[in-house]
């Protein structure tokens, strides 16, 4: 250590950290994200977050088709120094290989969803390390006097930046990646 209070990885190599090192570094926060070859710590969650979140992820866990599954809070490798963590990613079953399974790659990812959190705000509304991977859906969740308001995003494959194709606010209904409807005032029982 060069600091005796700190431990080594607080201090990242001149090239920076790539994504396979977050299963290498002991005693690494949870939810330590990735971004640019900088380790990225998340802070807790407020109320709003947590039940944004469960929300979404208990209606899409029941819309999700069999090929697919929901997950939370799982880090996708977007690339060597990419491995932001979603809030909720929508992947491939076939995706799924281990109970122990750390990450996802960006091929096994149809949709990431990113509920903005106070302290994270510019990463959150930032989602073109998303679109360069090539995940074709992002939606982006605001919290708008309690409630959600869910911005949708598909990849324009011309450009290969997301193309915003709806603002939702009291009721979440899409047809793509599948179809789901989700009354967003549920979020008002959690």
């Amino acid at each position: 250590m060069t600091d005796s209070s700190l431990p080594d990885w607080v201090f990242p190599p001149p090239e920076g950290f790539v994504a396979e090192d977050l299963d290498r570094i002991p005693q690494l926060p949870a939810h330590t994200e990735l971004i640019d070859g900088s380790l990225v710590f998340v802070s807790p969650q407020a109320s709003f977050h947590t039940r944004a979140v469960d929300l979404l992820v208990d209606a899409l866990r029941r819309a999700t088709p069999t090929d697919l599954r929901a997950r939370r809070e799982m880090s996708v490798i977007l690339g060597e120094r990419q491995r932001p963590e979603p809030d909720i990613s929508i992947i491939h079953a076939s995706a799924e290989h281990s109970p122990e399974q750390t990450f996802y790659r960006a091929e096994d990812v149809v949709l990431v969803v990113e509920v903005v959190s106070p302290e994270s705000t510019s990463r959150d509304r930032k989602p073109l390390l998303y679109a360069e991977a090539g995940i074709e859906h992002f939606w982006l969740v605001e919290n708008q006097s309690g409630r959600p308001t869910i911005y949708v995003y598909e990849l324009d494959p011309v450009t290969h930046s997301y193309a915003l194709t709806g603002i939702h606010r009291d009721r979440l209904k899409v047809s793509a990646p599948f179809d789901v409807d989700i009354d967003l005032t549920r979020i008002d029982r959690l």
